[in-house]
């Protein structure tokens, strides 16, 4: 059976913007981004979005712990992050990816946050989201 599997993820979403100049700005390096929305129409718009994520853990999962070290990753470009999602009107947001295992002696992983990462998401006005699916239908 399939193990529990967790990750961590900062993006920053908005409407009409390129993810490129939140890297530059920002001067870190996203795992991933969406440019869908850059060149959209102000009429239909569409979301783009830069993303900084943990790798995918299995096993022992730490909610904890992987996001403090995402927070870590982020936390010296605070004011930047304020900046730019006041500049380009975007959205922050911390995202955790749970997939539980449906194996009864797998264990059930702790979700929750400790105080600094609570504190920076204050500080930067972004929401949480949990998503989590089973790892298979029983």
């Amino acid at each position: 059976m399939a193990s529990n599997e967790a990750r961590a993820h900062f993006t920053l979403a908005g409407y009409h913007f390129n993810p490129d100049q939140v890297t530059q700005h920002l001067g870190i390096q996203p795992t991933s981004i969406d440019a869908s929305g850059a060149n959209s129409e102000m009429n239909k718009p569409v979301l783009s979005s830069w993303e900084l994520s943990t790798g995918t853990v299995t096993d022992d999962i730490d909610v904890y712990k992987l996001t403090d070290e995402l927070i870590k990753k982020i936390e010296p470009a605070k004011d930047k992050i304020l900046e730019i999602c006041k500049s380009h009107n975007l959205s922050p947001r911390l995202g955790v990816v749970l997939v539980l295992s449906v194996d009864k002696d797998e264990t059930v992983p702790d979700v929750g946050f400790g105080a600094r990462t609570i504190r920076f998401l204050s500080e930067v006005g972004a929401f949480i989201n949990i998503d989590y699916r089973l790892s298979k239908r029983v």
